[in-house]
């Protein structure tokens, strides 16, 4: 393999227009806000924050937060999931270990498990790449329901449209 070379002005933009089909970057300077507007119930005591929500390659970037102690559903993903915790701590009924701020966490595709925040925690906040789907199921993995970009998409337009932002507040996160 030949060397790569050396770029002469590492410093300058790139000097050529993007396609012109390339989408918006999106940039979130409050990606923990304090509108708490925008933050979407899922669950008693249980919200996320969407960040990105791709249609095009089925995944979705969001904020999980947790208050109070809390269970996220019993749910299988069939795609990886990757996860850093921000504040607070949390576990897998399933697995010893525990997730806790400024930990990683990858979801291996196929893997069963339910999301408990201990009680002694006010608040828990973890960034999720999930892709594919949530596929939530009961105790013997008969199914209960889903959840995949297009469902997250629908729960934040009718969220944002109750509490005054607009359906349309959601655009801003869509790919």
């Amino acid at each position: 393999m030949p060397p790569i070379k050396i770029d002469p002005n590492p410093r300058m933009p790139y000097q050529h227009p993007m396609p012109k089909e390339t989408l918006p970057d999106i940039v979130i300077p409050d990606a923990v806000p304090q509108d708490e507007r925008i933050w979407v119930p899922q669950a008693d005591r249980v919200w996320f924050r969407p960040l990105c929500l791709n249609r095009s390659q089925g995944y979705w970037m969001n904020l999980l937060r947790v208050r109070k102690s809390g269970v996220l559903s019993r749910h299988r993903h069939p795609q990886s999931v990757h996860g850093y915790v921000i504040k607070g701590r949390w576990h897998y009924l399933e697995h010893p270990w525990v997730a806790e701020a400024g930990g990683y966490v990858f979801e291996p595709p196929g893997e069963t498990h339910t999301l408990v925040v201990p009680d002694d925690v006010e608040e828990m906040i973890t960034l999720f790449q999930v892709n594919g789907i949530m596929y939530y199921v009961d105790a013997y993995g008969d199914p209960l329901g889903f959840e995949d970009v297009f469902t997250k998409i629908d729960m934040c337009r009718e969220h944002y449209a109750k509490v005054g932002l607009g359906a349309d507040y959601v655009d801003q996160f869509i790919r």
